[in-house]
């Protein structure tokens, strides 16, 4: 290792994908094949766009161009075996021109047991011919690295927020969950208040909204996060931007029907079940409420 180079330290990833080795990874030595770390690099990298809340696909055509390795290095310390939960961390080291240098490595807790180096080359994609890295992707990685947030939370109304917040509850209720359009669209999207969550490339991937119930009482809903994207944290800061408004213009409850599925999301957040489970759209739901003051 060169003395200029910082060692490759848990500390020094800001994103980690958490793996646990199946069986069809092991060999006959019991341990993890070699050539699977490559895969399991691969893996963590589609959750580093994830943590950068870019849609990889949709992001890369919108920037003219793809990523692809040039190089991939990998040096082992240390064997992974059957079963253990492994953190895969991934950080962009340096953007050349046209070129971005992507560090790698597996930790068992603190113990590092493989580490690597993968190239990736901005081209554009009929061709393969290299492209410059564009600016945006540039500052988007630095923004990430250096800690910077990767999401912006708008707030307002239908006639300002809607067209974006209606094409993320269509992917989402329609498309993904089956839910009726007729039943997914109602008339209090035009007073309620609503938010959407942007990436650093404008794309829009999560909304949620606001609706006044009772006096004081206010009902979340509409929470929906694009598929390509969920479990980045998108969820928590739409979450937070509608509490807080809530807080500031005085109600002293929020309440919300929480899907099943994301029960555990809303308990994290101090939100307490009411009741008992029923099914709303065909779905199981759970009625939850927070109490402001």
């Amino acid at each position: 290792m060169n003395a200029a180079t910082p060692p490759l330290l848990r500390s020094r990833f800001r994103h980690f994908e958490r793996l646990r080795v199946r069986w069809v990874e092991v060999d006959l030595q019991q341990i993890v094949f070699n050539g699977h770390y490559l895969m399991y690099f691969d893996t963590a990298i589609a959750g580093y766009w994830r943590a950068l809340a870019l849609p990889y696909h949709e992001s890369m055509a919108a920037l003219g161009g793809d990523l692809y390795v040039r190089k991939a290095t990998l040096e082992y310390e240390g064997s992974a075996r059957y079963d253990e939960l492994l953190d895969v961390g991934i950080r962009c080291e340096r953007i050349g021109n046209s070129s971005m240098l992507l560090q790698a490595a597996v930790f068992r807790g603190e113990q590092r047991l493989v580490h690597g180096e993968l190239v990736y080359v901005f081209a554009e994609p009929a061709s393969q011919t290299s492209r410059p890295v564009p600016k945006a992707l540039r500052e988007l990685l630095e923004g990430f690295e250096a800690g910077q947030a990767m999401v912006e939370v708008r707030s307002g109304s239908w006639a300002t927020l809607g067209g974006d917040a209606r094409a993320i509850r269509d992917a989402v209720f329609v498309q993904e969950q089956g839910v009726p359009a007729a039943l997914e669209q109602d008339s209090a999207d035009g007073s309620a208040l609503h938010v959407v969550a942007f990436n650093r490339l404008g794309r829009a991937l999560g909304t949620a909204r606001l609706v006044t119930v009772a006096p004081g009482v206010a009902k979340l809903g509409r929470m929906a996060v694009l598929a390509s994207v969920r479990g980045a944290g998108i969820g928590r800061p739409l979450l937070m931007a509608l509490v807080e408004a809530a807080r500031e213009r005085g109600d002293r409850e929020v309440m919300l029907h929480a899907q099943s599925s994301a029960v555990g999301f809303y308990l994290r957040a101090d939100f307490a079940p009411q009741g008992a489970p029923f099914e709303e759209a065909g779905i199981a739901h759970q009625a939850m409420t927070l109490r402001l003051r």
